[in-house]
Formats: C-alpha cells, structure tokens, sequence
C-alpha cells in the first residue's frame, strides 16, 4: 500500500465481499468452461495463447504458475488435440513458442461468449441501475485485478484479454 494511503473499514469489508464474489463467479465459470471438453489447466493456457498471442514455453509455465514439464504435459495435450503447436522461437535455438491454433482461438472464442452469455442471463435478473453499476465497474475490476497481480510478481503477470 502506498504510504499515506489507510485502508478503512468499509475497504477491509469491499475487500472480502470482492474475494467472496470472485470465488464464487470463478467457481460457476468453471462449470460453464466445462462445456468446452478441457481441463481448466488446458483451457487456462490456451486463453494465455489466444488472447496474448504466442509465448515461449517457460513463460507460459510461469504465467500459469506451474512447473515447465507440468506446461510441457499440457501443451502436449493442447498440440495432440490440435489447439496448439510449437514453432521455433525467432532470437533462440534453445526456445520454442507455443502459439493456438485457428481450431483452438476457435474453442476459446466460443468459452468467452458461453461465459458472457451466462453472465447477460443472470444480470437480467438486476435492477437496470445495478447493471449500470456493474458496467461502470468492470474497467475498475480489470484494474485491480492487474494491481492484484502486479504486487505478486510482475514476471508472471498474464496478458491482457477476456478469461
């Protein structure tokens, strides 16, 4: 935190509401990606691959957060399936880049609009002024969650796009 900014009580409490919700969003969301036939893992790392466009192996493994032969078990599964595959990296000999493939942008396109459509569906449910409310603080939600990520370690900071 920065110096000379105090977080309030009401910020404490904004905080473990934000939490509770993101959990639970995340939770439903997860069953809503399971229409798509992947594992989370697999679906995670394609969404890196699709809307932050190819990236070496050991980045993506950072980015994800797991070991590189845990990624490089995964990205087999992507490439077996024909969602991915492996170019040589441009600058590296030792490097290769792991980029989707037209069927895998394709799958992953399709999970965000299942997402979205979940997500219009239960907003119907609110008031046209709460959804004013939620829109206004999507762009807010995004930037917090780049805060959140920042602070955790800038190396593994995931590429900007929908999830």
């Amino acid at each position: 935190m920065e110096a000379g900014k105090r977080s309030s009580t009401g910020d404490r409490s904004a905080a473990r509401d934000l939490n509770s919700g993101a959990i639970h969003l995340l939770r439903a969301m997860a069953k809503v990606d399971a229409e798509a036939g992947l594992t989370r893992a697999r679906l995670s790392a394609l969404s890196v691959l699709v809307f932050g466009g190819p990236v070496p192996l050991g980045r993506l493994a950072r980015i994800e957060g797991v070991t590189s032969p845990t990624m490089t078990r995964l990205v087999d599964g992507l490439v077996h399936a024909g969602l991915a595959y492996r170019q040589a990296h441009p600058d590296s000999d030792r490097m290769v880049l792991v980029s989707a493939t037209e069927e895998g942008r394709a799958l992953m396109l399709d999970a965000a609009e299942r997402r979205a459509d979940v997500l219009v569906a239960s907003m119907g449910e609110l008031s046209v002024a709460e959804r004013r409310v939620l829109r206004e603080a999507a762009p807010l939600l995004k930037r917090l969650a780049a805060g959140v990520v920042s602070q955790q370690a800038p190396s593994a900071s995931r590429p900007a796009g929908p999830r």
